[in-house]
């Protein structure tokens, strides 16, 4: 089978395309940004924007499926306008490439933020009631594929809605703690008792791949509907300081049992956040990450395991893993050399 994969440069979208490589698939992607090395694992590949109609039908002819991937998705420096431009209109423009291609197949990853304010417990049939502009352009997109979906008897639309997404080659949320950790300038803000639903890059693929029928124990019954939603977060959760006393554990050291009050921690993150509203730069500390990190975020994952899917990392393991990742590449960083990714 011949899939294109969008954003396949991209964190997620290197691990998809191994993945479908290693199963004996054809890959194509197309994404806005050139790849940081040489991917022997693509059939061929696209630099363009999923916003320009024509490299999306030059990318999608001759496929079987499209695996969308391509988003705007960054917690800072994005305007609202943007993230309605690339994550809603992208997908229209895939959608409409896609019925130009015939292809019939469609992957949207989409996002637990799609839920929003809404009340615990979060599963697919929670009514989604998304706060910020990403979620509110991802509940769009959604829409948008739905809709595609519906246009003919033929086609389906499998939408994953992953939580936190982690794992080597990540420099996000998750290598932000651990770097902070392995430099000592890490302290426990509240007692960390709160649950923060988190999810292996592996993890997820290896769930669509499974829910799409393609891994080697596919989804025994695939979804009959036009298109299914599925939220996917590893199980069991994590506490903050489960997942802190993770990364502690992965690198030799314990976990000073010390923590300081939430409100000294605002206190604290006042400067920070001056300093963020005049130079504009994304700094590590700030009183956004401090309340995003205080703030519980279950979600249910009841519907993929109903599936069958079983996860082979667990989330301890799948921290050491980054943990590892993390050494290595700063040990590179250091010397000058190509750690890859």
């Amino acid at each position: 089978m011949k899939i294109c994969v969008t954003g396949g440069h991209g964190f997620i979208g290197r691990v998809a395309c191994q993945w479908l490589v290693s199963a004996g698939h054809e890959v194509v992607v197309l994404d806005s940004a050139r790849p940081t090395q040489p991917h022997p694992w693509t059939t061929a590949s696209f630099l363009g924007d999923v916003r320009d109609k024509e490299i999306c039908v030059d990318a999608f002819r001759g496929c079987d499926r499209v695996l969308h991937l391509a988003a705007a998705h960054r917690d800072f420096g994005i305007s609202e306008t943007e993230y309605f431009d690339v994550n809603q209109r992208g997908t229209a423009v895939v959608c409409e490439a896609m019925v130009i291609t015939g292809i019939r197949e469609l992957c949207l990853y989409s996002s637990v933020a799609v839920y929003g304010s809404a009340a615990d417990p979060r599963s697919e049939t929670t009514t989604p009631s998304p706060l910020s502009p990403y979620g509110k352009s991802k509940l769009a997109a959604e829409m948008v594929a739905v809709q595609w979906a519906q246009g003919s008897d033929n086609r389906h639309c499998l939408i994953m809605r992953p939580t936190v997404v982690f794992g080597p080659e990540s420099t996000a949320n998750m290598y932000s703690l651990i770097r902070q950790i392995h430099r000592k300038r890490f302290l426990l803000i509240g007692k960390g008792s709160h649950i923060k639903s988190l999810a292996y890059v592996d993890n997820v693929v290896a769930a669509t791949m499974f829910l799409w029928g393609l891994s080697h124990n596919a989804c025994p019954e695939p979804p009959l509907e036009r298109h299914e939603i599925f939220n996917y977060a590893d199980k069991p959760d994590l506490s903050v300081v489960g997942i802190v006393d993770a990364i502690y554990h992965a690198l030799h050291r314990t976990r000073p049992t010390i923590y300081i009050p939430m409100w000294f921690g605002l206190v604290v993150a006042i400067p920070f956040d001056l300093a963020i509203a005049v130079t504009g730069r994304n700094l590590p500390i700030s009183s956004s990450r401090i309340r995003k990190l205080a703030t519980a975020t279950a979600f249910s994952a009841d519907k993929v395991q109903a599936a069958g899917f079983q996860a082979n990392v667990t989330l301890t393991d799948g921290i050491a893993q980054m943990v590892e990742w993390y050494g290595t590449a700063k040990n590179a960083a250091m010397t000058g050399t190509d750690s890859g990714g």
